[in-house]
């Protein structure tokens, strides 16, 4: 089931009315990424307020999550002898079967019952699994022979998977929270999925026996069997967890065979009465009547054409690869508004979270660096939909921020300037502001040439791991006024001119280099919508003052790199790492070590993103365990351009981290994907330099996907990412022009289609009568693939500029066709660990899978 963007608040209103001092407590499982983490601090904050208990519960992969659902969530089921409850997953899930990774219900049990249980999903991973998004609703599959499953469904506030507001939660469920794609993108993966599940059963194989088998005298459909799945896969196939996760594309278990159903015995009863009647002319015109019912064959024969219809539908939607979309910490804060809860605290978590997103590199074509233009301020994840967000919380801040009168020209004349704010107006200012945040790394916390130096942004595209690069970099210094010894100077300490004067003359001389999209554009006023890329500040009297942006880079280190990796407080004051006694120990956990490793740099990361005045403390201290991170990046990535390291294969470049001295920090997958960012960045800037993006042709012109392997040699095996080359990201007001021009020639068409249906069924009705029936085929398959056709045109999601990632199906198809010991556990599908001695020959057969779509 799925819960309309207009509707988010209503589960939760649901919970706080049926919420007793006896009820369960809300489980919450979270994703180890910074954009999960500020979602669960709001949703907790809200739990709070109202006196909801809760438990939290990380989730590192795949099979954390299974255990998480045999030790915790399977004891809740009121078959298991528990009270029901509700399980929230934030960032967990998206892409599989809830049901069955979380063993909650079984494969041969016709009955879908979560015990009462209701899971709550918000992803931003795409594609969603549809048995999540359209099935999940528990119980369907009882009395299915006495009660039409559309009257069941509707009567329990649910319609074709769209929840109402009729729907009650006593039931439980899977409710995946949409944000809006799937009530507008959806439509016809929505019609497919319940064709199918309405469907009787029939099989592929009969196509070719009802061919050599004669017509029978009873017309009905056929099956009596169970229906299998439109997506099962070979029944040899080993579900071990070392194979990797669930495939996304799993069976439904939310209904069952609908053959057997009053409504279709009627339907055959009908079929039947009309073939056995004889025709009796009265006129010259043939009346209805006397038009011979197609024969079981024909009927076999549109079935199966009619359920691979349906079936590409959805396999085109698996296969398009992946995405990200709307990040759940703005979807959550949507729902504290909802709820008239939002203050300064939770818009401060909700725009962290959707600043985290670039800096991963989950953008709207999946893992990868941006292609968005460069025209100033944040590269952006999401294109004009990203932006429109970063606009709506930009008018959130200044709703929740008013300026104060006395304050208002001094502030004024500052934004308008364009000076980067490094301190609090007073010691009790808490207030966020806009900022024209250049794209420089830290740089409230770093000499303005370390800032500049490790930026991705400006490093790539100077060439700084060159000497040729550096010399650029010193004389953009110089040309702006800016001495060496100045720049070496930590940003707050530097000469307050310089200072003010560093927006201007960035625009100024950085277009020289390149560098058009380094600061924001000039503004035409003060209001917030004329501030496009503008970030966001925030200060704590005068403790601290952090951007967003730096916030995300704090949080994003705590939870990569662990704190026995960098030098300073966090060697005595913070949680050491534990051993691992042997190599059983290793392999048991995701990512490199079991997830007791993981846990402290968890709730070290919820802890710094407190609400209360410890948060800023526990920020700063954090700071050299970012610092550390990015200057590993830097030396890594110029080792390799340096030492001319990277090969390019067939379909993608390869490159290995096995030796350095920063190896053991590239084990980790967040920590490899910011080094394939910052490498991918590098190689598009070199082939556009080049001239080579005309020469390779249109995909290449994008960015050239990328494969980053590191060395894990406790473990004896690679962490694989794989990175897509940036190609194309969705202009949703170009998108909405061209679908009402689609709508148009649509209607148009639709004219010509009903004279062409009418003339079909005139030659159709008369070759039934001479016996012609595979004529009468040919004309129905000759309808089916222009209609099919027609619908691939219209779809947005199939238009060639939207290069999505698919490392992850390629991934599973080289899985699947060799022997390769890999395993998929991450929830990001483009990482994998592959063993040592498997990689060469799962890398050659990589290079011939399509890994952008």
């Amino acid at each position: 089931m799925y819960l309309p963007r207009q509707l988010i608040s209503h589960l939760y209103l649901q919970l706080l009315r049926s919420h007793h001092p006896l009820s369960p407590p809300v489980l919450i499982l979270v994703a180890l990424e910074p954009d999960a983490l500020c979602a669960c601090r709001i949703l907790t904050a809200l739990l709070k307020r109202d006196y909801i208990p809760h438990k939290i519960q990380p989730v590192a992969g795949y099979g954390d999550l299974a255990r998480a659902g045999e030790d915790l969530v399977r004891p809740m089921q009121t078959t298991n002898g528990g009270s029901g409850g509700v399980v929230i997953c934030l960032g967990v899930g998206g892409l599989v079967d809830l049901g069955e990774i979380l063993n909650l219900t079984s494969a041969e049990e016709e009955v879908e019952d979560l015990g009462g249980i209701e899971i709550w999903v918000l992803d931003a991973r795409r594609p969603w699994n549809l048995a999540n998004v359209f099935g999940g609703q528990a119980g369907i599959g009882q009395a299915m022979a006495e009660i039409d499953v559309n009257a069941r469904r509707n009567g329990r506030g649910v319609e074709k998977g769209r929840i109402t507001p009729s729907y009650t939660s006593k039931y439980g469920g899977i409710v995946v929270f949409d944000d809006g794609d799937i009530e507008e993108e959806l439509g016809s993966e929505r019609e497919a999925y319940y064709a199918l599940l309405e469907m009787p059963e029939v099989d592929d194989d009969n196509d070719a026996s009802a061919n050599d088998s004669s017509d029978d005298d009873d017309d009905i459909v056929p099956g009596s069997k169970k229906r299998k799945s439109w997506s099962e896969r070979e029944d040899g196939e080993e579900s071990d967890e070392e194979d990797g996760p669930p495939r996304r594309r799993k069976r439904s278990n939310s209904g069952s065979s609908l053959a057997s159903s009053p409504t279709h015995r009627r339907r055959t009863a009908i079929n039947s009465s009309n073939s056995s009647r004889s025709p009796t002319p009265a006129s010259d015109s043939p009346s209805p009547t006397e038009i011979r019912q197609p024969s079981t064959k024909q009927l076999t024969r549109r079935l199966i054409k009619l359920k691979r219809r349906h079936e590409s539908v959805l396999q085109r939607y698996y296969s398009a690869g992946t995405s990200y979309s709307e990040p759940i910490s703005s979807l959550i804060y949507s729902l504290a508004s909802e709820l008239g809860r939002e203050d300064n605290d939770l818009l401060w978590l909700a725009i962290i979270g959707a600043s985290s997103l670039e800096l991963s590199g989950r953008t709207m074509t999946g893992v990868g660096i941006s292609s968005t233009s460069e025209s100033g301020g944040s590269a952006g994840w999401g294109g004009q939909r990203g932006e429109h967000i970063r606009q709506i919380l930009r008018d959130e801040v200044h709703r929740l921020n008013p300026p104060d009168p006395s304050e208002r020209d001094r502030d004024a004349r500052g934004e308008i300037n364009g000076v980067i704010p490094t301190t609090a107006r007073s010691p009790t200012d808490t207030s966020i502001r806009l900022s024209p945040e250049p794209r420089f790394l830290l740089v409230r916390h770093w000499s303005l040439y370390d800032s500049m130096l490790h930026s991705p942004y400006l490093a790539t595209r100077l060439h700084v791991w060159t000497e040729n690069g550096r010399k650029r970099l010193h004389k953009l210094l110089a040309k702006m006024g800016v001495s060496l010894s100045q720049c070496h100077q930590n940003y707050t300490h530097m000469d307050m001119e310089l200072k003010r004067a560093l927006r201007g003359r960035l625009l100024k001389y950085a277009p020289m280099y390149g560098l058009d999209g380094l600061v924001p554009p000039e503004t035409s006023g003060g209001h917030a919508s004329s501030r496009e890329g503008w970030g966001f500040v925030r200060c704590w009297g005068w403790k601290a003052c952090l951007s967003a942006t730096d916030v995300g880079v704090i949080i994003g280190a705590m939870l990569e790199v662990g704190p026995h990796e960098a030098s300073g407080p966090w060697d005595t004051k913070r949680i050491s790492r534990p051993k691992v006694s042997d190599e059983a120990d290793i392999n048991q956990g995701p990512n490199g070590s079991d997830l007791a490793s993981l846990l402290p740099r968890f709730w070290s990361a919820y802890d710094a993103l407190s609400l209360t005045s410890e948060s800023p403390t526990l920020l700063m201290e954090a700071l050299p365990l970012a610092q550390h991170l990015h200057r590993a990046i830097l030396r890594t990535g110029t080792s390799l351009l340096s030492k001319h390291q990277i090969r390019h294969l067939r379909a993608f470049r390869i490159a290995v981290v096995k030796d350095g001295p920063d190896v053991k920090l590239f084990t980790n997958p967040g920590a490899l994907t910011k080094l394939a960012l910052w490498i991918a960045e590098a190689i598009k800037v070199q082939e556009r330099d080049k001239g080579d993006s005309v020469k390779i042709g249109r995909k290449r012109a994008a960015g050239t996907p990328l494969v980053l392997a590191g060395l894990d040699e406790d473990r004896d095996l690679y962490v694989v990412v794989g990175t897509g080359g940036g190609g194309g990201v969705i202009d949703f007001a170009a998108m909405s022009k061209r679908q009402e021009e689609r709508r148009k020639k649509k209607e148009a068409k639709e004219k010509r289609q009903k004279e062409r249906e009418l003339r079909r069924a005139r030659r159709a009705a008369e070759r039934a009568e001479q016996g012609d029936e595979d004529a009468e085929d040919e004309e129905s398959d000759e309808s089916e693939s222009s209609s099919e056709s027609e619908s691939e045109d219209e779809d947005p999601r199939g238009s060639k500029n939207l290069l999505r990632n698919r490392f992850g199906i390629a991934f599973q198809e080289v899985v699947q066709e060799t022997n390769a010991r890999v395993r998929i556990d991450s929830f990001d599908h483009c990482v994998v660990e592959v063993q040592k001695d498997d990689l060469g020959g799962f890398l050659e057969a990589l290079s011939f899978r399509s890994v952008v779509g």
